[in-house]
């Protein structure tokens, strides 16, 4: 980036696992965090979102610890910027806040520090950061994601205009992934991962064939972590239920939750969202899309 340009980071929401797929399958949301950008004499952090300004300040930030993080390690030292952030991705509710996060600090030394990474390098930083692939590579890449992270080593393939769309139901809540993990088994048998993985397998083949009902069908199978996390989430079950009464095809616990997503398909989002937010009215409902885009950076002055 020259030193004299302005420009905007732009980094889409994202759900994980949609299911039966945990740790490895994700899809972007169209709900942002963007980042206005410009060189300054020192690191500043600045929110216009409510939620965003108990957070410092300085390159203490995460974001600027990420991006700090990543120029050291190719051996530069970033110049200070001013960062003013606005965010439609609430925390904490299993919707990709920090992986957002993390993309966002890549792209900032990406761009700050002239390194010029490629997708499979920004891929490899931030699932190293976050330590699975699915809520990093939907921000990242977009779409509908499919990643395996082993030995220091990310796959992952994209697949984007999918003809579904989503609404989430998000509770008031929060739920720290840190919580919602120890709930988890550490063991599964032979046979118990034998019919998760299937289970997750035939998702993917469902939506990719367009397949709805089995789609829905498979996400309400998942052995890896639904089972044990439901119960941490009020009202699950209903959500639900009320979603599958109101068109939706499926729904599954977003990330680890709380949020609910459920899946329905092209042009019935909105009216789902409508029906879901009038039977939860203490609750938070969106309609949304896929993003199809994944990360953005863009100039946007000159001076």
């Amino acid at each position: 980036m020259p030193q004299n340009n302005r420009f905007i980071i732009k980094v889409p929401a994202s759900s994980a696992n949609l299911g039966p797929g945990f740790d490895s399958m994700g899809v972007a949301l169209d709900l942002y965090l963007t980042l206005e950008v410009e060189m300054s004499h020192r690191w500043e952090f600045l929110s216009v979102t409510d939620e965003l300004q108990q957070l410092p300040k300085d390159e203490t930030h995460f974001i600027g610890q990420i991006a700090l993080q990543i120029a050291e390690k190719y051996g530069l030292v970033l110049s200070p910027c001013k960062v003013i952030m606005e965010s439609e991705i609430p925390l904490a509710r299993g919707l990709g806040s920090s992986a957002a996060a993390i993309v966002a600090g890549i792209e900032l030394a990406d761009a700050v520090g002239h390194l010029n990474l490629t997708q499979k390098e920004k891929l490899m930083l931030a699932t190293e950061l976050e330590g699975h692939p699915d809520n990093v590579g939907a921000s990242l890449y977009g779409g509908l994601v499919i990643g395996c992270y082993r030995q220091d080593e990310v796959d992952m393939l994209s697949f984007t205009n999918l003809p579904f769309e989503m609404a989430v139901v998000i509770p008031p809540e929060t739920l720290l992934t840190k919580d919602s993990r120890e709930v988890l088994p550490l063991a599964f048998s032979r046979n118990e991962a034998v019919q998760a993985s299937s289970t997750a397998n035939l998702l993917v083949a469902a939506l990719l064939s367009e397949n709805w009902e089995l789609a829905g069908k498979m996400m309400g199978q998942d052995l890896f972590h639904q089972p044990y996390r439901k119960p941490l989430v009020h009202g699950y079950q209903e959500i639900e239920r009320a979603a599958k009464l109101s068109g939706a095809f499926g729904a599954a616990l977003s990330g680890a939750g709380p949020t609910v997503i459920c899946f329905t398909e092209k042009g019935n989002g909105r009216q789902l969202s409508l029906d879901l937010q009038v039977i939860f009215p203490e609750m938070t409902v969106k309609p949304l899309q896929i993003d199809n885009i994944g990360s953005r950076v863009k100039v946007v002055e000159v001076y």
